[in-house]
């Protein structure tokens, strides 16, 4: 990429650049950055627009890059036709401040943020996932299922979610991705070895007794009143957290359960204590993620290294 006729990449040109594989790759790098003080990323500050909208200021910065992501959340756009969320993440050099690239926000958030549930099925599930239980239907679902299929093509996939028919079309518009999707109800397969959530509920989806051959990913429950994972689960399990600072104010379901977060652990921890083959106990694991803008700089680094879409 230059900086000469600088514009804003579409949502199709910025996925381009960040394929799933080597995204995982560039996130386990800025989680060892972060970890180790190479990246600066405050918490996101957060200012009210009209309709009860919000506009969010995420920035980032590192030795070779500087990103700065701001995101405009308006729930009121539905009715009008429109996405609920616009934004954009800017990339700049690190040693001169010049511009890079502007990449599309919602793309650029909704991969990152699938690649980072991926690194954590990468990291801690005790074999590469044959069958997987996703909760929830939304957008965030099927960047999940793009992520599954790019990187563990032919595993089952079942999708659980408060309505039948809203699996139902969910499976139906999501299919043809090189996996066995299928709408699911009640309680989860006993097969299923690795649960994701990615929901806005308020009460736990899921709160079976954990188990060690099972992995269990959170990445809904992003305010202090939502709940994905019940006590019965966060607190049988090593409960590894991609930002710890964040999840403080921030991972509702492991706040309701009272959570000891002296126990909880990095994903930078799980990435190092993965390596090492010293750290990771035979215990039921839980990764809970919360999102930072350290992940929006990798995702910027991923499509920086690779280039200009065709």
């Amino acid at each position: 990429m230059t900086t000469a006729a600088l514009s804003m990449l579409s949502p199709a040109e910025t996925a381009e650049l960040l394929p799933f594989a080597p995204l995982c790759d560039a996130i386990a790098d800025a989680a060892r950055d972060y970890a180790a003080g190479r990246i600066h990323s405050p918490e996101r500050q957060v200012l009210p627009l009209p309709q009860n909208g919000v506009l969010l200021s995420m920035p980032a910065t590192a030795g070779d890059i500087g990103i700065h992501k701001l995101v405009n959340v308006c729930p009121g756009n539905g009715a009008l036709g429109l996405p609920t969320i616009h934004g954009v993440v800017a990339a700049y050099d690190g040693a001169t401040g010049a511009p890079l690239a502007i990449l599309d926000g919602p793309t650029v958030t909704g991969r990152r943020t699938a690649a980072v549930s991926m690194l954590a099925v990468r990291t801690l599930a005790r074999r590469p996932p044959q069958h997987v239980a996703l909760f929830g239907t939304g957008k965030q679902a099927a960047y999940h299922v793009e992520a599954l299929a790019s990187l563990y093509p032919g595993i089952r996939v079942d999708v659980h979610g408060r309505r039948e028919e809203a699996c139902q079309s969910f499976c139906r518009t999501s299919g043809g991705a090189g996996i066995d999707l299928r709408p699911a109800s009640g309680a989860v397969d006993p097969a299923v070895d690795v649960v994701i959530t990615l929901t806005t509920s308020l009460v736990p989806v899921y709160d079976e007794a954990p188990r060690p051959d099972r992995l269990l990913v959170g990445v809904g429950a992003f305010k202090p009143e939502m709940a994905e994972f019940g006590a019965t689960s966060i607190h049988g399990s090593d409960v590894f957290i991609d930002d710890p600072a964040g999840a403080r104010h921030e991972a509702g379901d492991l706040i309701l359960a009272g959570f000891d977060w002296t126990s909880g652990r990095s994903l930078a921890d799980a990435l190092a204590k993965a390596q090492d083959g010293t750290g990771l106990t035979d215990r039921p694991r839980l990764f809970k993620s919360v999102g930072c803008a350290a992940w929006d700089l990798a995702a910027a680094r991923c499509a920086l290294r690779n280039g200009s879409p065709a």
